[in-house]
């Protein structure tokens, strides 16, 4: 046990973890890297070039006539990932923070940072990319030494894309990582930390032993949800999974036992031997809070229990997403879901449609608000449907964050004109070095929501890093947006936001879904009312055919006769007919600008 290291990699996004973990994997023989991020296996990581998803692997590195048990955790980077990485922090002793030489500190190097000093890890600096022509090595040590109050010696250097530097990290890791603490003869007691659905095996959970020893052919319980199994196979996680007779306190492996139903197995959970239980669970794994909530329904009713497989097997493998059932006049059953951001929601359903082939249609995200009636009973309400009559409510609450923005000084001017648009208050603003400052604002989550980060992103080229966590609720003056065609509410598209907004939210709705509405053979007027109050219209003209063509000359009341007819046959057609939203109308909404 002496000789096991457990660690994890942490990062802002772009500073080089997974690129460091594959010359990792390269030094001690693990595999040869035929290609970049090996353990980025998943098309969508490929294709967008981010980590969506925690990967176990491990790895011996022989030292001193020693063989050293490396267990590494790569995590994601991006802030709507979190989740992943505290869950991979719950099962280390280390971690190596990773920060780029040309960008310096970020804010979910913090971030990540806090969250591994919570849990008491040794934390090794890793200065990456110090090999590059825009790199400042001495301005972003600095940097880190204010951050953690190390010394500079303490920082290593390297370059993961020219593997310079690695066997110092790889020395540091086995010097200073502490191995993990647990009794072997103590009862079993394992922590897990993630699980896959495989279709041919049932479910695989991944676990971290505290103490104890679990062997195959054991018998376990799964401690909260009361469930007995047979481990028929246990062993470790290499690239493949590799079997092993028996796993030893402090190890990292994973357990099939023939699990078929997804809700048996939660993440957090603690396994344990029916023969000799132990007396309690794992503590100190907190419960994921969702951020954003958005409807998502089947395209084809009859395809709704199926997905409700799909998102049950999705859940499986990210945590994060909490579903549950609710239903729609206009798009009939489907699940309210929540989310920790709008990528997440965004890869959700784009892993829906690869991974599960399902067509799903998914409303405008919106987060929950606290509505207080006039008897001072509370009501959680997610979506603009669930909101009752004007009349009965009191006032209503929602929730807040507290964001830091860590900047360079050129952009302050432009950003806080955009926190203050998303109705931000400024609570403090301090400089972290030289050209660079951290703001920090409470503002309601409900305006970063849809596409606060992304103009971030551009105000400052790029150069702006972006932090929340929630800070509780606060009372707000909140009015619901419907969203008519034809005088028909269409509940898909009715959103709430606030009252100073709602004229000039009203009013780019309109305008944007008259450019996305095709045309019919009558007018559809798309209105935006609050209540009962219309304040922005816009009207999509019919497709006409010229009856007159056939009049040449002749008595103008032949051709009034003619045009009369139309008109009749087009109310005709406005009462009877429809009007059918495409998807992409649902979807502009979230881009309107």
């Amino acid at each position: 046990m002496k000789n096991i290291r457990n660690f994890c990699i942490i990062a802002h996004i772009d500073h080089g973890k997974s690129t460091l973990a594959d010359r990792l994997l390269e030094r001690t023989g693990t595999l040869q890297v035929t290609q970049g991020q090996m353990l980025d296996d998943m098309d969508l990581e490929k294709e967008r070039g981010i980590t969506i998803k925690s990967h176990a692997i491990q790895m011996v590195y022989p030292r001193g006539g020693e063989q050293f048990t490396l267990n590494l955790i790569d995590t994601p980077g991006h802030v709507d990932f979190s989740y992943e990485v505290s869950r991979s922090i719950a099962a280390c002793e280390g971690c190596l923070l990773v920060v780029d030489a040309t960008q310096g500190v970020q804010a979910q190097t913090i971030s990540n940072l806090y969250m591994a000093i919570e849990h008491d890890l040794e934390i090794i600096p890793v200065l990456n990319k110090c090999d590059m022509i825009n790199a400042m090595p001495e301005e972003v040590e600095d940097e880190i030494i204010e951050l953690l109050g190390c010394k500079r010696e303490e920082i290593l250097r390297c370059s993961a894309k020219t593997g310079e530097g690695v066997d110092a990290i790889l020395d540091a890791i086995v010097d200073h990582i502490p191995a993990p603490q647990g009794d072997p003869d103590a009862p079993l007691q394992a922590l897990i930390f993630d699980s896959v659905f495989n279709p041919f095996r049932g479910i695989i959970a991944y676990f971290k032993i505290v103490n104890g020893t679990i062997s195959t052919g054991q018998d376990v319980l799964f401690v909260n949800t009361a469930h007995q199994y047979k481990a028929d196979e246990v062993g470790v996680l290499k690239m493949e999974l590799s079997p092993r007779q028996k796993l030893g306190c402090g190890d990292v492996g994973y357990i099939v036992s023939g699990i078929k139903t997804a809700t048996e197995v939660k993440v957090g959970d603690t396994i344990t031997a029916v023969a000799n239980p132990c007396s309690k669970a794992i503590e100190g794994f907190e419960e994921v809070k969702p951020m954003v909530f958005a409807g998502v329904y089947p395209i084809e009713t009859e395809d709704f229990e199926q997905l409700r497989a799909s998102l049950e097997k999705l859940q499986l493998n990210d945590a994060s997403l909490t579903f549950q059932p609710e239903s729609s006049v206009a798009l009939g059953f489907g699940f309210r879901c929540g989310f920790l951001g709008l990528l997440h929601m965004e890869i959700i359903q784009e892993r829906l449609d690869r991974e599960f082939n399902m067509n799903v249609i998914t409303t405008v995200p919106n987060v929950s608000y606290h509505v207080f009636d006039k008897h001072g009973e509370m009501h959680e309400v997610h979506n603009p449907a669930g909101m009752p009559d004007p009349v009965d409510i009191e006032h209503i609450e929602e929730p807040y964050i507290r964001a830091s923005v860590i900047t360079r000084t050129d952009f302050i001017g432009a950003i806080m004109k955009l926190c203050l648009s998303k109705r931000g208050e400024l609570i403090k603003q301090e400089y972290v070095s030289g050209d660079r400052v951290e703001l920090h604002y409470d503002m309601p989550l409900a305006e970063i929501v849809i596409d606060f980060y992304d103009k971030l992103k551009s105000i400052s080229k790029g150069y702006a890093s972006f932090d929340y966590h929630a800070i509780g609720m606060r009372p707000s003056r909140l009015v619901k947006l419907d969203i008519l065609l034809n005088g028909e509410p269409v509940d898909a598209l009715s959103t709430l936001t606030h009252v100073d907004n709602s004229v000039t939210f009203g009013r780019r709705m309109c305008e944007r879904l008259k450019e996305l509405l095709p045309r019919q053979q009558f007018d559809i007027a798309i209105q935006a009312a609050i209540g009962a109050k219309i304040i922005a219209r816009e009207t999509v003209k019919q497709v006409r055919k010229d009856v007159t063509a056939k009049c040449y000359g002749g008595d103008v009341s032949r051709k009034r006769k003619l045009l009369e007819k139309q008109k009749r046959g087009k109310k005709r057609m406005k009462e009877i007919g429809n009007v059918q939203v495409p998807q992409k109308a649902f979807l502009a909404v979230l881009k309107l600008d």
